[in-house]
């Protein structure tokens, strides 16, 4: 276990007896717990997957709470009575009360996490970018909700190949419902965003990469009147000039005068700029006057050969820059896997059935969400601070 001193006042509050933040948060979720004891073990998993364990496994996570075996955090994760769905409801609005903001985005991506053996839900041979390779492995699609004070998961959905849903005596062994059928990442994006939009989560931007940049997407997220930016391979085609063409072609034919250099955010070495250009495309929506769909394309300063694409759709006297942020702030949700893995373990667990992974993602998600508010209160703290001795020095 690491033992090092803290550094933050996060490190202070997580390593105290005394949290009071969690428990306020713990008993927000209560209620979906039937049992006083469920319940106080879910409040045991929290703490743990916060704490300071090397890995934030079944084993672990007793140990750190005393206990001689995994077998009660097994438990919580496989057969106790408590409802995740309502607790993942309880995730989104916990984000939302402490997030939302006027400028907002929700980011769609996937993560892959390798496994060992067949009989965990889902697993099979595919490519799995945390690998960067086809690999042995479980595939997940999340979604997440990002402003200017933060960044969280608010949904989860565990993809499943088509290898597994033809095998109903492989599911059925796995603890996957017969009623789960073949959906593809797309499908999973869809769902999770269509949940948010029926509890009235409203966001300038829906952003993803080219899996999910696929027309049916594009046209079903207009009819819900939400503007994106969804990444596009080169091979896109769009009609220019009375015909189809792929956008890579297109954007060689730019001329110079057509890029402009353009920050896409903040990384951790200064602004990330690009040289961008876009091109505002023939399609008109019928009900849908004053908003426009353009091809935003990226190329690097450094290696002009390298470009990325987007699709984007959204009021017609939107600016480029306001597009060029949009797609830059896709990879929040890079950063947002980074640390849920790196602080409360996210790729860590060692489950095998399709419940018990929802269950853990979903407490995973909510530690993570946890951090993330603490972090933004931190911050707001440390403003007011300044604030303070700056109205007293003057």
């Amino acid at each position: 276990m690491n033992t090092k001193e803290p550094e933050n006042q996060i490190e202070r509050t997580l390593l105290s007896k005394e949290m009071p933040e969690l428990e306020q948060l713990h008993a927000r979720i209560a209620p979906h717990f039937q049992r006083s004891e469920v319940r106080t073990r879910a409040r045991h998993f929290l703490k743990g997957l916060l704490g300071r364990v090397e890995r934030k496994n079944g084993w672990q996570l007793a140990e750190e709470e005393g206990e001689s075996g995994p077998q009660g955090m097994q438990r919580l994760l496989n057969a106790a009575d408590w409802d995740e769905e309502a607790v993942r409801e309880e995730l989104r609005g916990y984000v939302l009360e402490h997030l939302e903001d006027e400028q907002s985005a929700l980011v769609i991506d996937e993560t892959g996490f390798v496994k060992k053996g067949k009989k965990s839900a889902g697993v099979a041979r595919q490519y799995s970018g945390t690998a960067g390779r086809r690999e042995n492995s479980q595939v997940g699609v999340f979604l997440l909700y990002a402003s200017r004070k933060g960044a969280a998961f608010i949904d989860r959905e565990l993809y499943l190949p088509e290898e597994w849903t033809v095998d109903r005596v492989r599911c059925r062994e796995a603890g996957i419902p017969d009623q789960i059928e073949f959906a593809t990442k797309g499908a999973l994006a869809k769902q999770m965003l269509n949940r948010a939009f029926v509890a009235g989560v409203k966001v300038d931007w829906v952003l993803a990469d080219t899996v999910y940049g696929y027309e049916e997407m594009r046209k079903w997220l207009e009819e819900q009147w939400q503007p994106y930016v969804l990444a596009v391979p080169e091979t896109h085609q769009v009609w220019s000039g009375g015909e189809l063409q792929e956008v890579g072609r297109l954007a060689a034919l730019l001329p110079v005068e057509a890029w402009v250099v353009l920050s896409a955010g903040e990384g951790s070495q200064g602004a990330r700029l690009y040289e961008w250009a876009w091109m505002q495309l023939p399609y008109t929506s019928e009900g849908k006057e004053g908003w426009s769909s353009w091809v935003v394309v990226r190329r690097s300063l450094s290696h002009p050969e390298k470009r990325a694409y987007y699709r984007a759709w959204g009021p017609a006297m939107t600016p480029l820059t306001t597009l060029v942020q949009a797609a830059g702030s896709r990879w929040k949700i890079e950063e947002g896997y980074e640390q849920a893995k790196g602080d409360v373990g996210l790729d860590q667990y060692e489950v095998r059935r399709w419940k018990a992974w929802y269950r853990f993602m979903t407490l995973a998600l909510l530690a993570h969400a946890f951090l993330v508010v603490l972090r933004v209160q931190q911050q707001d703290q440390e403003q007011k601070k300044g604030s303070s001795n700056r109205y007293y020095q003057e």
